[in-house]
């Protein structure tokens, strides 16, 4: 598996494609805004894009899937059903998906947004806002801070600590870098 970033510079978000390296399929993960360099990737490298998946419907995390709509047909997996809508599959709760000949588990994790989810491929995951180098993600309320929190306690800092953490905005981190200098989960 190889994992490429993405920036959209007019939203500062992450898009990331996940690549199985032998059966040259793709997954892209919050397709934030997509240009030609990122198609090229696709189209030049030989990879058959398989699905999209969207953490959180926020429009610096989904921007592009009209744009991948228009190239490719491609399955959507979101919480969100207008996000996924008539060509996805709509995810709620915690399960796994084979996608792309990778095992893909999905973690529901609220607060930040209603549907806001987890992706973890291999020893890697990628959250959205949910959790990123430092920080939780934004709230609207202490009830869904609170929420949040019990979520990424509960979900994600029981994994490994060499678990790569690939956020929505920002660097990279992992779940050890997290219990120890995340200062909103203390």
């Amino acid at each position: 598996m190889k994992i490429y970033l993405h920036m959209n510079l007019e939203s500062f978000s992450n898009c990331y494609f996940v690549v199985n390296e032998l059966s040259k399929e793709a997954l892209i993960i919050d397709p934030g805004k997509i240009n030609g360099r990122m198609i090229n990737q696709l189209e030049d490298g030989g990879l058959t894009l398989r699905a999209v998946l969207i953490t959180h419907h926020h429009k610096g995390h989904t921007m592009g899937l009209s744009t991948l709509g228009k190239i490719y047909n491609v399955n959507v997996f979101a919480a969100d059903s207008g996000v996924a809508s008539s060509s996805g599959c709509v995810i709620k709760g915690d399960g796994t998906l084979a996608l792309a000949g990778m095992i893909v588990s999905y973690y529901s994790i609220p607060g930040h947004s209603s549907d806001s989810m987890v992706f973890k491929i291999g020893n890697v995951i990628f959250t959205g806002d949910t959790l990123q180098a430092g920080i939780i993600g934004s709230t609207n309320n202490i009830y869904a801070k609170k929420t949040l929190r019990n979520g990424i306690r509960s979900k994600l800092l029981i994994m490994s600590n060499d678990t790569v953490i690939m956020p929505g905005h920002g660097p990279l981190s992992t779940i050890g870098v997290e219990k120890v200098f995340n200062l909103d989960l203390k």
